[in-house]
């Protein structure tokens, strides 16, 4: 081969690992701020360095409203859900003769009313 070709070839190799150093610097650097920007609420930028905001829609308002209060009556659910399984947890802790008690307690009356 020619002397001048392999003078280039061996400034190749020689540059090419600092090169690639430098790529996977710059890549690994605009991930993290990218991950950075997107974990503490900040806007996405586009290539121009203007903000992106997600886009929404009146179909996507309407499902958020639909979601919101989807959530609510199933709050609502759950926390009925709990007070009634406190109450059974207390009634099966509770000593049964206790309970025999406080049911003779109850007054009830031939009509079968309370």
């Amino acid at each position: 081969m020619y002397p001048q070709v392999l003078q280039i070839i061996n400034l190749v190799i020689s540059v090419l690992p600092y090169v690639a150093i430098v790529v996977a610097l710059s890549v690994g650097g605009s991930l993290l701020s990218t991950w950075l920007k997107i974990k503490n609420g900040y806007p996405l930028s586009s290539s121009w360095g203007i903000p992106m905001h997600p886009k929404t829609s009146g179909e996507s308002m309407e499902r958020i409203k639909l979601l919101t209060n989807e959530n609510a009556q199933l709050r609502a659910e759950l926390g009925s859900v709990k007070d009634r399984l406190e109450t059974i947890e207390r009634i099966i802790t509770d000593q049964p003769s206790k309970l025999a008690n406080e049911i003779d307690a109850l007054s009830i009356d031939k009509g079968g009313h309370a």
